[in-house]
């Protein structure tokens, strides 16, 4: 259930902050939130599936902190990353 490595490199070209960057808090939201959605799909059709579901309850705490890392440290950066993810918040 990861993401391709198409998908993800897409990702990446699409949130990087500079040539090189694969870590910067938007990157890692993006891919994330990728994965979050994969999961949600998984489970219109496994409804049963609680291992995976714990998996998803860590990856959408894991995103939660890195947003909050995010808005302490700039709130401009914070901002466009939800609006363009579609995040509500």
């Amino acid at each position: 259930m990861a993401l391709s490595q198409q998908s993800k490199a897409q990702l990446i070209e699409k949130f990087r902050t500079h040539g090189s960057d694969t870590g910067s808090p938007e990157v890692q939201v993006a891919l994330l939130t990728e994965r979050i959605r994969q999961l949600t799909e998984h489970f219109k059709v496994h409804k049963k599936d609680h291992h995976s579901r714990r998996g998803l309850l860590m990856l959408v705490s894991q995103r939660r902190r890195l947003l909050d890392y995010l808005r302490g440290n700039s709130i401009e950066r914070y901002r466009s990353l939800i609006t363009e993810l579609g995040i509500r918040r």
